[in-house]
């Protein structure tokens, strides 16, 4: 009844209208999402890895060994979060870049829905922790646009990272909509994984004191195990035994385990080597000890989240909350082949051209894990954390895209440790809930007319082990890679990049009856095949896959020069916040010129602009009277300093970069040379992961100097000016991008 307004309040009534109220029984909703995990890693999928916390949510539950993802981060993120498939949302394969077809747009569309915007219009209270990667990257900076980040997307608090990965040590923070500096450093023990847990804890405290009748979503997304691998030390040693025999072994113990543990039928076999990994007998011991530690980087990492995982459930049981919280626990793909052959320490030097050889590897071995560190592991044991399965994270084929998945709710869920082997997709994760909470898809969101569900509720196998399996095909596809799914048979080709996709060789697997890929029958039942394969191109063309495109070099390049257009000048003002290297002056492979006007004064020090952090990037700074450049690649740097001391006042205090036979850096004091050094260190492929910052150094730092290191005269502004046009190698670059995904 609508308020009646009279003259005065003796002639008037009220009216409140009705708050929309949850479904009656709606548990919360706790969704713990990994990154790059592979489907064996769990300890409770045959993993020697400690993960108790996990082992014990699944024996309050159900283990699925028959869901799938995308194959990428951002799409089996877009897919989860709107229970349609990625293509069809506009997130064809990353949030990095968009190349103007519908499917490829790199951000959700306002006609698919998200989960918490389906549950906020029906009385949840929605939170993000962690890692978002669904917003163009370029959308990132502090002007935004916003409509895309999660407070856009239908949540109501967030605290977390917008790109890819992050430095867990320092890591690119952002409350709500607002770039934040973290709440502490690395020496004062720090860790990123800690934090979103921490900050996971606060909101649920927070919403179970002001509003505990209401059901809450809470979405907690770790940067584990996406490289950088960074765990506490000891954490990461107690690691090397277990893995001293290599990937071999390891992959024979794990299928072993796997069997024991039923995720896997007995009669499963183990495929042959991907290509490109050597047996592991056929590496040097020093190889193997290198290869060892940064496999046990990977294992701390995992190891390390799921000690943290275990303060949040034990919240969760002293809030009296975990009887009426339904748990999911996944990964959004495959291990990641990223690492290649050998691995990395740091990343950064060999992606800008300066060689990590197996000395510097030994070299530097105890700092695997820490902040001086961007290690990622070498293939050949993220093929083990695929076990059984084939290829990795990028492909169609299992190990790219069948991750475990964890589910407990124990009073709505009467399951004990049972295994569920129906087929899923991230695409059904949404209409399971859905169907759960017994709500149905809305036909539009702020007036927005929504698409149809594509996902199918796997809802019915949570109560019974012989439901049947989704009736609808799947297709996947992820840089050319294809494949699909349907009635338990599965089509796949890997797509060599650059060739024809004619020429792919599509293989025909069954399996309800070769789990691992390994049985070809593409020969044998040729009428199958053809038949997949023309359902792989009707789902691709109704769902927004075409045009297939494998270009994925071109598209970063094409994506950065339409972003930055004619621009070559910018302009910072001290007192800005941290802007994401996306956003950032993009000086790789060009002449540029940087000018801070800043006035002198006797003893100020401090940084005037730093892009980078401690693995990599570029600053110019104030010492001990000088002025002074750093450029970092891989952890080596090449500094020049001023001739003379700085005189007081305000001065123009710049560095001019030359490309040439290498690199040549000028200082320059009131546009006078002042000092000069020439390099080969330089950026060829990337700046940096970490974004720029005027008048500190925030995180780790670029230089030899303590961060933030903050400039204690007057900075007015800092301007960037790029000349001429980049000369980048598409290539090179885009196998730098695709390690960052």
């Amino acid at each position: 009844m609508a308020a009646k307004i009279g003259r005065t309040l003796a002639d008037s009534t009220p009216h409140w209208p009705e708050r929309r109220a949850p479904p009656k029984g709606a548990p919360n909703i706790l969704v713990v999402l990994f990154d790059d995990v592979g489907f064996s890693d769990f300890g409770c999928y045959g993993s020697p890895i400690r993960t108790p916390t996990i082992d014990a949510i699944a024996g309050q539950g159900l283990r699925y060994t028959g869901f799938h993802t995308t194959a990428m981060c951002s799409t089996t993120r877009a897919a989860l979060l709107t229970g349609r498939n990625h293509h069809s949302v506009g997130m064809g394969c990353l949030a990095n870049f968009d190349s103007g077809f519908p499917g490829y747009r790199g951000k959700i569309a306002r006609e698919a829905g998200t989960l918490p915007e389906m549950l906020r219009a029906n009385g949840y209270s929605t939170y993000m922790v962690g890692k978002w990667h669904a917003t163009p990257l370029t959308e990132t900076g502090s002007a935004g646009p916003f409509d895309g980040w999660p407070l856009g997307r239908g949540f109501d608090r967030y605290y977390g990272f917008m790109d890819a990965e992050t430095d867990q040590y320092s890591p690119e923070l952002v409350r709500d909509n607002t770039p934040i500096d973290p709440p502490a450093t690395y020496p004062e023990g720090y860790h990123l994984t800690a934090d979103l847990v921490d900050q996971s804890i606060r909101y649920v405290a927070d919403h179970v004191a002001d509003a505990p009748d209401k059901p809450w979503l809470l979405w907690l997304a770790f940067g584990a195990c996406h490289a950088p691998h960074q765990a506490p030390k000891e954490i990461i040693e107690s690691y090397d035994a277990v893995f001293g025999a290599g990937w071999d072994v390891e992959r024979e113990r794990r299928l072993a385990r796997q069997k024991a543990l039923g995720i896997v039928p007995p009669d499963t076999r183990l495929p042959d080597r991907n290509d490109g990994v050597k047996a592991w007998a056929d590496h040097s011991p020093d190889e193997q000890r290198i290869f060892t530690r940064l496999q046990s980087a990977f294992a701390g990492m995992l190891d390390h989240a799921d000690r943290h995982l275990a303060r949040l459930v034990a919240f969760l049981d002293e809030a009296k909350l975990r009887d009426d919280t339904l748990i999911l626990v996944l990964s959004d793909n495959g291990a990641s082949q990223e690492g290649g052959p050998f691995g990395f320490v740091n990343a950064m030097g060999p992606y800008n051209m300066k060689p990590e050889p197996v000395a510097e590897k030994l070299a530097r071995i105890d700092l695997i894990g820490g902040p001086d560190s961007h290690s990622n592991f070498p293939h050949g044991w993220a093929m083990a954390s695929n076990t059984p399965l084939r290829r990795y994270k990028q492909n169609t084929h299992g190990g790219g895209i069948r991750d475990p998945l964890v589910i407990s709710w124990p009073r709505g869920i009467a399951a004990r440790g049972e295994l569920r082997g129906q087929f899923a997709h991230a695409s059904d994760f949404t209409p399971t809930l859905l169907e759960l909470l017994g709500l149905t898809p809305p036909d539009s969101i702020a007036g927005v007319a929504q698409m149809p569900m594509e996902g199918v509720s796997f809802a019915p196998s949570l109560a019974d082990p012989a439901a049947p399996a989704r009736g609808r095909a799947q297709y996947f596809e992820m840089f050319g890679h294809r494949g699909l799914w349907k009635d338990g048979w599965k089509a796949v080709a890997y797509h060599p990049p650059g060739l024809s996709f004619d020429d792919d060789r599509w293989e025909l697997f069954h399996l309800d009856a070769d789990f691992s890929e390994t049985d070809d029958l593409a020969q044998a039942r040729p009428e199958k095949l053809a038949e997949l394969q023309a359902l792989w191109w009707k789902e691709a063309e109704a769902c927004k896959v075409l045009p297939l495109d494998d270009r994925f070099a071109a598209r970063f390049a094409e994506n950065a020069a339409r972003y930055s257009g004619p621009r070559k000048r910018f302009v910072f003002h001290q007192g800005m916040g941290h802007l994401p290297t996306d956003c950032a002056p993009d000086v790789r492979s060009r002449d540029y010129r940087i000018i801070a006007e800043a006035r002198i004064e006797p003893g100020c020090e401090g940084v005037l602009i730093a892009h980078g952090d401690a693995t990599c990037g570029y600053c110019l700074f104030v010492r001990d009277g000088r002025l002074h450049h750093t450029i970092n690649i891989g952890g080596s740097r090449a500094t020049v300093s001023s001739e003379a001391p700085l005189a007081a006042g305000w001065r123009r205090l710049g560095v001019t970069c030359k490309q040439g036979d290498g690199r040549t850096f000028t200082l320059t004091v009131d546009d006078e040379p002042a000092g000069q050094i020439h390099t080969y260190l330089g950026f060829a492929t990337l700046i940096s992961w970490s974004g720029l910052d005027i008048g500190r150094d925030r995180g780790s730092a670029v230089g030899d100097y303590p961060a933030p290191f903050s400039f204690t005269g007057k900075l007015r502004k800092v301007s960037v000016t790029m000349d001429g046009e980049q000369d980048l190698d598409g290539e090179a670059v885009g196998q730098a991008e695709m390690a960052r995904q």
